[in-house]
């Protein structure tokens, strides 16, 4: 069993901004693989089913981005998934917009909701980081991550989830390199 998550903040006024992609793709992933319905289950919102002979869990938590791991700690003792099986999706501001790097374990580089999950379940999980660029300023840090896509961000975005969907299957066997270089071919 594996278990994929997203990141983000679950009010409405968040839904389109870069610390949000995390859940764009979980809606991808549902809708692609037809994933069950969403139910609120574990502090987050819980899809089932199958990618390729795998049986996975997707969630969205709910707890808001600062709080995630309390949702995947709770869902990964009920069902009994090693957090080597955990894959989260995750803005990252150290990357180029538009780039993803898969990476199993590491630094949380000061992102809130892989700080929180490394708290709760530890480090040893996937984390596919996909890059939503710096600002200027560290200043505009907190700014920069809330703000909505412009249209042009929006399509590129939506053409890197839809690369990632399709080299889902090579992610979800822990081909984690081959897994970036083909989402990051032109």
């Amino acid at each position: 069993m594996l278990l994929l998550v997203g990141l983000g903040n679950p009010s409405p006024d968040n839904e389109h901004n870069r610390h949000n992609v995390g859940f764009k793709v979980i809606d991808a992933i549902n809708q692609e693989f037809n994933l069950s319905k969403q139910k609120p289950k574990f502090k987050g919102l819980l899809t089932t089913g199958t990618i390729g002979d795998k049986k996975v869990y997707a969630i969205k938590p709910l707890t808001f981005m600062n709080n995630s791991g309390q949702c995947i700690r709770e869902l990964i003792e009920y069902f009994k998934i090693d957090a080597k099986d955990v894959f989260v999706f995750h803005d990252d501001l150290d990357i180029n917009f538009g780039k993803v790097k898969a990476k199993f374990g590491g630094s949380s580089a000061g992102h809130n909701g892989i700080e929180s999950i490394d708290k709760f379940i530890g480090k040893d999980y996937s984390r596919v980081r996909i890059g939503i660029g710096r600002p200027e300023s560290k200043e505009e840090v907190s700014d920069h991550v809330l703000k909505n896509f412009n249209d042009e961000e929006k399509e590129n975005m939506n053409n890197n989830i839809k690369k990632i969907i399709t080299s889902l299957v090579i992610l979800i066997d822990k081909k984690l390199e081959l897994f970036s270089s083909k989402v990051n071919q032109n």
